[in-house]
């Protein structure tokens, strides 16, 4: 069996309407001899029941207290099932926007797709458990929404691995700890997963923000001048703030504490500053 172009493998998680050929891993090693033209699309094209809801029409993400409850907890899986697509589809768009990044990149992108592929599966498979069939209800674009502004891979690596899975090193611990006192040890058991996987993607973000960005910028820098408003450094951390996960990234002591600085002096309209004295470990 010949391998898969990278190319062939991001327009079909792109541009197909299954879902299921959409989770379907494709096995590596994949080729880049064909990387094709520059190609952007507004919107992946999903299956009918998933697609990208009207603003302010799908459900919010349960409050932790509300978790106790099955059916919170399975919307609760049905939202991050959506936020894992939305990431597949956002590499899938960079990989067919950007055809002239670094084959390495490119391939080392859809090892993380795989990743997300199988993220989407465990969050479907688990609310369907729970009682809730993945489409059943509306779901947002957002992760999507700000991935159209990505002007360059640098842009792609502070908005997307560095801030959404980036927050997620807090979020996935976060979600474990609600899971567990909500006496589901299968969910919990599932966000330890995520957690682990999202420690190598962020760690593939800051090689590759290292590896692209103008020497005479810090990380600091180069993460800061590729976020594009209102994504912002504070976006990147939860409620809580894990810094042990974030060293095991390779982050920087520097880099972590102006991470913990942002988000402790951001303070968004509406909304009180944070406290971010640590719950998690």
């Amino acid at each position: 069996m010949s391998n898969m172009e990278i190319r062939e493998f991001a327009e079909r998680v792109l541009l197909s309407d299954s879902l299921e050929e959409k989770l379907s891993s494709a096995p590596e090693p994949f080729t880049d001899e064909r990387p094709g033209e520059p190609l952007r699309i507004k919107e992946p094209i999903r299956p009918a029941n998933l697609q990208f809801a009207p603003p302010r029409t799908a459900p919010a993400m349960p409050k932790p207290s509300a978790l106790k409850e099955q059916e919170k907890r399975a919307l609760a899986h049905h939202i991050m099932a959506n936020h894992e697509l939305q990431a597949l589809e956002v590499m899938a768009y960079i990989l067919c926007a950007f055809p002239d990044a670094p084959t390495e990149f490119r391939q080392g992108m859809c090892k993380i797709m795989a990743d997300e592929q199988r993220h989407t599966r465990m969050h479907k498979e688990r609310a369907s458990v729970l009682g809730l069939e993945f489409g059943s209800l509306p779901v947002n674009c957002y992760i999507w929404k700000k991935a159209l502004s990505y002007e360059s891979v640098l842009d792609y690596l502070a908005g997307l691995p560095l801030t959404f899975e980036g927050r997620n090193l807090d979020h996935a611990l976060e979600f474990e700890k609600y899971f567990l006192d909500a006496g589901d040890q299968r969910s919990a058991a599932l966000m330890k997963v995520v957690y682990r996987d999202e420690i190598q993607h962020v760690a593939f973000g800051l090689h590759w923000l290292r590896t692209l960005k103008p020497d005479h910028l810090s990380d600091w820098e180069a993460y800061e001048q590729h976020l594009h408003w209102p994504i912002r450094a504070a976006l990147s951390v939860g409620d809580s703030f894990n810094r042990e996960g974030r060293k095991q990234t390779g982050m920087s002591d520097e880099f972590i504490e102006q991470l913990y600085q942002a988000a402790q002096t951001d303070e968004p309209p509406n909304q009180k500053p944070k406290n971010l004295d640590q719950k998690t470990k």
